[in-house]
């Protein structure tokens, strides 16, 4: 295998910039907000929308903190210094695609929607044009991974937020004892770690199942590791290729020499499960086994936290790649509070509020921009340091063609994720690479 070549897995961006808060004293009170560019208000104190209501919609989040976050000190400080009733709901974030289709069909719901995934786009005849508000917020300084997800087009139908990046979580004790002398850096190593992990007793532990996260954040990226797209630039399927064919033959040693091969039938619980049973000593994930056994140590074995490292995907012969979850805020085009609604997200993108909330989140998730690759935060905890990465390498599904609706589409099917499936359970890599080619097909040109 030659040598990866990492500079192909790094997108273009650049350093932002935020201008610090502006403080203004009126009738009602300070007035608070912040962005990024120079000229931010055009050197105005904003007026603010005295009065409105906006009720934003959005996920669960893991770490408990954040929601707390939200729904106290920025909930109370929207209304006392934007004079906005700001109602802050949360729900399961499988559950958001339901309540999105319902307003957008009724016209009436949610101001704003914290969007997964592409949903700007895919809801997009339901979202307003935010090109203004964006260019006045500098997203032309986040992730170009990150911007993609939240357009239509040349149209931003939403604010990209925030991230949540995954990385392998391992444990540092059985890797010295399994004579693992390095952490894996690139996709043979760990196959050869693998191999003397599982001769250990303790393998690798990964799903190929259909299953939201874990699965597809980790075939997606040894697909372009080794080369290989479902589609290319021009949105043409591609996936019959050389680097599609490595990546399956890849794929078949990997299972049978270093992985729990019962791990075709997990869904997103049985990885940390079977870290926490102390069956498995290494899996992707996001920082959730690690923040349990840090912050939750009744409920995982005594001393667990301190025997956990993590380590980002390993590189193929083209690059190392992350599948990154990105948020994006959009606002609703039936509301009648559009403009209190944007005035909220540029108080959660301004600097103060922007940084308690990524990092309340300890590095679970990820800020926008590649300035955060050299927060001072990452210092505090070198368990999760690696994650400082993440995004750097991030990409979406669909990649190199755009994120699209059959890019999504074809995650939703689970394409990709079973062509690996299929190679784990036995089927030569060539059929099976011949039936994602029929069924990708189905999806691009049907």
């Amino acid at each position: 295998m030659k040598k990866p070549d990492r500079s192909k897995s790094v997108g273009k961006t650049a350093a932002l910039t935020r201008r610090q808060f502006i403080k203004t004293t009126g009738a009602t009170g300070a007035a608070l907000a912040a962005g990024a560019g120079l000229g931010f208000f055009g050197g105005k104190a904003p007026a603010y929308a005295q009065g409105t209501k906006v009720h934003m919609l959005a996920w669960s989040h893991f770490i408990p903190d954040a929601d707390t976050l939200m729904k106290g000190p920025f909930t109370q400080e929207i209304k006392k210094s934007l004079g906005i009733d700001f109602q802050y709901e949360t729900i399961n974030a499988n559950d958001i695609p339901a309540r999105a289709t319902a307003a957008v069909e009724s016209n009436t719901g949610p101001d704003v929607f914290q969007f997964l995934w592409n949903f700007p786009q895919l809801y997009g005849s339901g979202m307003i044009d935010h090109n203004a508000l964006c260019h006045e917020l500098g997203t032309a300084k986040v992730y170009a991974w990150e911007q993609a997800a939240a357009k239509e087009g040349k149209v931003f139908r939403g604010v990209p937020y925030y991230s949540i990046g995954n990385a392998n979580t391992y444990r540092k004790d059985i890797f010295k004892e399994a004579g693992v002398k390095k952490v894996p850096d690139t996709w043979e190593e760990y196959l050869e770690a693998g191999k003397k992990l599982k001769k250990f007793g303790m393998p690798v532990g990964q799903t190929l199942g259909h299953t939201f996260g874990d699965a597809p954040t980790f075939t997606y990226p040894l697909l372009w590791s080794f080369g290989g797209a479902e589609v290319d630039k021009k949105d043409r399927v591609a996936i019959n290729s050389r680097g599609t064919l490595f990546a399956c033959e890849f794929m078949r040693e990997f299972w049978t020499g270093a992985c729990d091969e019962s791990g075709l039938a997990w869904d997103d619980t049985s990885n940390n499960r079977a870290f926490f049973a102390e069956t498995i000593s290494s899996t992707l994930n996001g920082a959730s086994i690690y923040f349990v056994a840090r912050y939750h140590p009744d409920k995982a074995p005594p001393g667990m936290a301190d025997k956990i490292g993590h380590f980002n995907n390993p590189a193929g012969p083209e690059g190392r790649y992350h599948a990154i979850l990105p948020f994006t805020h959009s606002i609703a085009k039936y509301s009648k509070s559009q403009k209190a609604a944007a005035d909220v997200i540029r108080f959660l993108m301004s600097k103060k509020p922007y940084e308690e909330y990524i990092l309340v989140q300890k590095g679970y998730g990820l800020g926008a921009t590649p300035d955060w690759e050299n927060h001072p935060f990452w210092k505090q905890d070198p368990v999760v340091e690696p994650f400082r990465l993440n995004a750097k390498f991030g990409r979406n599904f669909g990649w190199p063609g755009p994120f699209n609706r059959k890019a999504s589409e074809v995650q939703a099917k689970y394409i990709i994720t079973d062509l690996f499936a299929r190679v784990a359970r036995g089927t030569p890599a060539k059929e099976s690479i011949a039936q994602a080619e029929r069924e990708l097909k189905n999806v691009y040109e049907g």
